[in-house]
């Protein structure tokens, strides 16, 4: 295992489900505490955000995610926290990552959407130029702020359509948010050139993963790992190639999956259900891709060949343009050959 984490760490990746926020470092969430220290509960020493970051439940894990969205206040708190992220996946071999990234949390604490969109353009260009890492954007709809925050998000992604955008999703907790009353929002994504990635079946049944798909016309799925529990809805999956974006530690960190010794991977996996490997919310979850790899080979046993076909499957089921797919497959190939 050792010489497949060094595999890992040197392969070509590219990174499909990560939060932007989500993807803040201890080190610049205690800063970014501490400059707001007495308007936040979230510590500005790195050590207690350990502590910080202990989840009890998906409920949970959304208060604590919201804390620290809390701390995104200026624009150039945006375009650091963008940088920073870069930063972190460059270092993990990352070539290009869809960041799903959440305006209206900003938004509605006062930054203007102009701003906000400059500075995610400002750090993704800034990013490619001396860290050699494509970024793209997908604008997400907390669910929990419900239609209020699906017309803004579909607002600011139409009206501001920054460069990097590319598609259009859904995340936030699924109990209490049916997926169906967005419809309208993605039908309107859609139409202007969006690609659809909502969040569905992490911490619901299958019947949510249904209305992803039926109602707002999902091309991939975020999460989606209850579709393990209905062998009809996977091989529509299959058969369709709609792709699940899996993170297996986040799964077990919020207690949607009681341990990685149960996580339906394999399962997904063995019915040809086409899965990518993701890293959600690394600092909060005490992850990042490179382990997330490592968990995927463990769960399916795999050897340095598969864990070169988990990448390509990656590149497959992105958004970029042909020949860079085929670029950065010829990359992970050469790799693996070596």
């Amino acid at each position: 295992m050792t010489d497949l984490a060094a595999f890992i760490a040197c392969l070509p990746k590219v990174e499909l489900h990560v939060h932007h926020v989500g993807s803040a470092s201890p080190r610049i969430v205690s800063e970014l505490a501490a400059r707001h220290a007495g308007s936040t509960p979230v510590p500005t020493d790195i050590d207690a955000l350990a502590s910080y970051f202990e989840f009890r439940d998906f409920a949970h894990f959304i208060e604590i995610y919201l804390s620290v969205v809390d701390l995104i206040r200026e624009p150039e708190d945006v375009r650091i926290l963008t940088y920073e992220v870069a930063r972190e996946l460059a270092r993990q071999q990352v070539r290009y990552a869809e960041l799903t990234v959440t305006p209206y949390s900003s938004i509605r604490r006062g930054m203007p959407a102009p701003e906000f969109c400059a500075a995610i353009e400002d750090a993704r260009l800034a990013a490619e130029k001396e860290l050699g890492i494509v970024l793209r954007w997908c604008f997400d709809i907390p669910g929990e702020a419900g239609l209020p925050a699906a017309e803004e998000t579909l607002r600011v992604a139409l009206d501001e359509r920054p460069d990097g955008l590319v598609s259009f999703g859904l995340g936030g907790p699924e109990v209490g948010v049916p997926r169906a009353q967005f419809k309208p929002y993605f039908e309107k994504a859609r139409a202007a050139g969006l690609r659809l990635v909502p969040h569905a079946g992490e911490t619901t049944g299958p019947e949510t993963i249904w209305d992803a798909v039926r109602e707002l016309g999902a091309e991939r799925i975020g999460h989606g790992i209850s579709a393990a529990q209905d062998p009809s809805l996977m091989a529509y999956l299959a058969g369709e190639g709609i792709t699940l974006e899996v993170c297996p530690t986040s799964n077990v960190r919020t207690r949607a999956v009681a341990s990685l010794a149960e996580h339906p991977l394999p399962t997904l996996v063995a019915a040809g259900v086409p899965v990518t490997i993701n890293s959600d919310d690394p600092p909060m979850f005490g992850t990042t891709l490179n382990d997330e790899y490592a968990v995927a080979a463990r769960l399916l046993d795999l050897d340095a060949a598969g864990v070169a076909r988990l990448a390509v499957a990656a590149v497959d089921a992105s958004f970029l343009p042909a020949a860079e797919k085929t670029r950065i497959t010829a990359e992970i190939d050469a790799y693996a050959a070596a």
